[in-house]
């Protein structure tokens, strides 16, 4: 059997098809920096999709290729609502049949109330607008949506203790919270543990660990680079 291929987000399936009609050209990623105006680096990033151009490169792209709008279009719909440390990760979520998470201090994102998610993000910045805040609180409402669907993953949660025993926003957030993730579990949605404080030292004590499983790919693993997400 061959080896399964990690999965592929669209951002790297973009820069993909841009280095492949970059080649069909006949141009090498210094020549079309050229006509893009931009280094041949941020050409190479654009193709390993770790950046998406900004609207204006896509547009001159299309000109140099001569792809009729082709990567403007597509662009449109990369357009990401999540820091582009998390956004990988809220589009592999998507796709994964299976969900492995660890959270060592705080409850994860899919299982967060609007309040509970509130207090975060005015703790990470207290300086959000208002407007900033509502736009974060949609986005992860949004996120939960993968819960819902008949192709809903399987998703296994392992809390440490203190999750469930530090106060975020007060103490009538933390009488809903918790209840959330129970009825949760109760429903079938979620597959959950706690971690007592009486195991002592353990493997992840220092990191938010997801693992995720998809059904054509190879597991993909992040790590605590990703924890202020959660």
């Amino acid at each position: 059997m061959s080896e399964r291929q990690k999965p592929r987000t669209q951002r790297e399936k973009y820069g993909e098809e841009l280095r492949l009609r970059r080649m069909a050209a006949g141009l090498t990623q210094g020549e079309l920096g050229e006509l893009v105006v931009c280094s041949p680096t941020l050409i190479s990033h654009f193709e390993a999709g770790r950046r998406l151009p900004k609207s204006d490169d896509a547009r001159r792209i299309d000109r140099a290729l001569k792809t009729d709008g082709f990567f403007e279009r597509w662009l449109e719909d990369l357009d990401s609502k999540y820091n582009d440390y998390f956004a990988a990760v809220a589009e592999l979520e998507k796709q994964a049949t299976l969900i492995q998470q660890f959270a060592l201090s705080l409850v994860p994102g899919l299982f967060q109330t609007e309040d509970y998610a509130s207090a975060l993000f005015r703790a990470y910045r207290p300086t959000y607008t208002a407007e900033e805040l509502d736009g974060f609180l949609v986005n992860r409402t949004k996120r939960r949506r993968i819960l819902d669907g008949p192709q809903q993953p399987v998703v296994w949660t392992l809390l440490d203790e203190s999750v469930l025993r530090r106060r975020v926003g007060g103490s009538q957030v933390m009488a809903v919270q918790p209840h959330k993730i129970a009825d949760m579990d109760e429903a079938g949605r979620l597959r959950l543990h706690v971690l007592p404080y009486g195991v002592g030292a353990h493997a992840l004590l220092q990191s938010y660990l997801t693992l995720m499983s998809f059904e054509d790919s190879a597991p993909w693993p992040t790590s605590k680079a990703f924890s202020r997400a959660t």
